[in-house]
């Protein structure tokens, strides 16, 4: 029986999953997703490849399981930021941003804009329990504050708005994956953006 690592099976599987993630952040670093195989990703995090398929059948589930595991904690982080209802609402829509677009300097996130890894043919787990929905809601809260405050205009459909709103964040993501060193500008843009599309606009004359 293999050694389990950590002080319960739960925690040995945590240990686990971990080393899955950084094995392929560091592959994605040296090699083309196409090139590397279940038995790179296995020696890479110190596992038999039997062993792997305990964790995942093929890599494309693993690669799913993996996105919702590096993405989980830009999702709380969006989550404890939403929650701040005594702050403006502009302040938690652009540390948002910059928690969401921070999470996608993770090559692992990066995969979900790559056709070859299956993820971007509608393979990304959607529906209720989904942790990128999750980020969708927060959003949606945080512009319904802004405009119940009167910081944002009323911009009729929230899921809407925030939906097309999403495309730009998406398109920044992207960006920030082929060239990590316009992270800063890349940020700063999609600010300038997302905020200017909910301010509040001056009376038009009568």
């Amino acid at each position: 029986m293999p050694r389990i690592r950590g002080a319960s099976i739960e925690e040995h599987h945590e240990m686990v999953w971990a080393d899955l993630a950084e094995a392929m952040r560091q592959l994605l670093l040296e090699r083309d997703y196409d090139s590397i195989n279940m038995g790179h990703i296995a020696a890479r995090a110190g596992l038999a490849r039997n062993t792997l398929y305990n964790y995942a059948p093929d890599k494309s589930a693993l690669v799913r399981a993996l996105t919702q595991l590096v993405g989980r904690p830009a999702v709380e982080r969006v989550a404890a930021i939403a929650a701040r209802s005594q702050d403006p609402a502009a302040e938690r829509m652009q540390e948002i941003i910059d928690a969401v677009l921070e999470a996608f300097t993770n090559q692992v996130m990066q995969l979900m804009f790559r056709p070859a890894s299956g993820l971007s043919t509608g393979e990304v787990p959607k529906g209720p329990h989904s942790p990128f929905r999750a980020v969708v809601v927060e959003v949606e809260n945080v512009v319904r504050d802004g405009i119940a405050s009167a910081e944002f205009r009323d911009i009729g459909d929230v899921d809407l708005a925030v939906e097309l709103l999403s495309g730009v964040m998406r398109a920044g993501a992207e960006r920030i994956g082929r060239d990590p060193a316009d992270f800063a500008t890349t940020v700063r843009a999609a600010k300038e953006i997302v905020l200017a599309s909910l301010a509040r606009r001056p009376e038009q004359p009568g």
